[in-house]
């Protein structure tokens, strides 16, 4: 241990002849602690709700999707479909059609999102299963039975439809003047799902590749390619590698680009709430202004004796600044501690429950970044080390002989 250290650890524990010192002091520490477990607990939890939220969404999208600009479809799909599934990274792949219609039952019309998907894609591209409420989600269609259709929950609620129920669908392809008429299917509800997000639950339904062709009269075209990746946070890289093997007028576009205003509004939040919450820990840092302040005033006899047996200004800064670190890592710890702590225990208890059936998760999320961690923790010890800096350099610039004389 260094002198300097030795020295600032000794002056923490010792009496103050001002008692209004010590209660600064502790102030001070319980400020960083409650600032840095509020962050942590923040944080952790917002993180929570992002991976949600991504997971919900992805569980009926693709982590990358390929299709032509302008929506223009894609005519020669297998050719472009081959050569996407023997992309480094790619571990399924799979055509889609997206086009809007009508469900109508029993005289209740509903405007739908219809997804037209071959029957392996739902299990290869998708991770429908682990969402379904009733009902088997397989497109294969039956020989003798009407073609399946899988809905949302609030979509189904709205028909009244539930599985094993018929369904017309409409489709606006069909209506080119006043006197034709629309194209009309009939379905076969096959399964309903809940993703837990309103928008997707009321709108979609999904319906074999094929069906979708003839429905909304597409021919062998298709709206685009579905892809899944093997690691969800190599989307951007492995959406490279398909662009090169791509020629205009196709692309490709991951997941955050197909949802970019939702997560880039999340990201917003998480870190406007971390730059708040971080004002707690900016005030305890003032109050370690305050106390190391009134330290070097206390101290200014010993200060000026140190200086007077040789010590160098340099060492009288490293003094304060130690004390600085001391007292905020020492918050840094118990807050960090305790930040940790509360998270566990939501993790494993679910200590604060949510209503099901307001929002799609039945308890608070939590969810532990390391990154995020890092980042609270250097920050709790940054705003710490810079408030002792003007104390520090106050003490270093007293005369040694003034501060003798004049420290009593």
């Amino acid at each position: 241990m260094s002198w300097e250290l030795f020295v600032a650890l000794r002056n923490l524990r010792s009496r103050h002849s001002l008692g209004f010192i010590s209660v600064i002091t502790w102030f001070s520490v319980v400020g960083i602690t409650i600032g840095t477990a509020a962050l942590i607990i923040v944080i952790s939890v917002m993180s929570g709700f992002e991976t949600e939220v991504r997971d919900r969404i992805i569980g009926l999208d693709a982590h990358i999707r390929v299709r032509a600009f302008h929506d223009q479809g894609i005519q020669d799909y297998r050719a472009v479909l081959d050569s996407i599934r023997a992309v480094e990274g790619v571990t399924a792949a799979s055509p889609y059609i997206i086009e809007k219609g009508m469900l109508s039952r029993k005289g209740v019309t509903e405007g739908v999102v219809v997804r037209g998907l071959p029957p392996e894609g739902v299990a290869g591209v998708m991770d429908l299963k682990q969402h379904v409420l009733a009902g088997e989600a397989d497109l294969q269609g039956r020989e003798g039975q009407l073609p399946p259709a899988i809905l949302g929950r609030y979509l189904a609620s709205s028909l009244g439809a539930l599985p094993g129920d018929t369904l017309l669908m409409i489709s606006p392809s069909g209506i080119t003047s006043a006197f034709s008429q629309p194209v009309v299917r009939r379905f076969q509800v096959a399964a309903l799902f809940e993703l837990g997000i309103y928008e997707f639950d009321d709108a979609i339904a999904m319906i074999p590749l094929e069906e979708a062709q003839s429905l909304f009269r597409m021919g062998e075209k298709v709206s685009g390619i579905e892809c899944r990746v093997a690691n969800l946070d190599h989307a951007e890289r492995v959406k490279q590698r398909i662009e090169e093997k791509l020629d205009y007028p196709l692309g490709a576009w991951t997941w955050f680009e197909m949802h970019k205003n939702l997560f880039s509004m999340m990201k917003l939040e998480k870190w406007m709430m971390f730059l708040m919450l971080l004002l707690i820990v900016l005030v305890a840092a003032f109050n370690i202004i305050a106390t190391l302040t009134m330290m070097a005033m206390e101290r200014r006899r010993e200060i000026g004796i140190l200086l007077a047996m040789g010590a160098e200004r340099a060492s009288i800064r490293r003094i304060f600044l130690w004390q600085g670190i001391l007292l905020g890592g020492g918050g840094t710890v118990i807050g960090s501690s305790i930040g940790l702590l509360l998270c566990w225990l939501q993790l494993r208890f679910r200590l604060l429950a949510l209503p099901p059936d307001v929002y799609f998760i039945s308890a608070l999320p939590v969810e532990f970044r390391p990154l995020d961690l890092g980042l609270v923790v250097a920050s709790a010890l940054l705003l710490s080390l810079a408030a002792a800096l003007y104390p520090a350099v106050r003490a270093a610039a007293l005369h040694p002989v003034e501060a003798i004389r004049h420290g009593e």
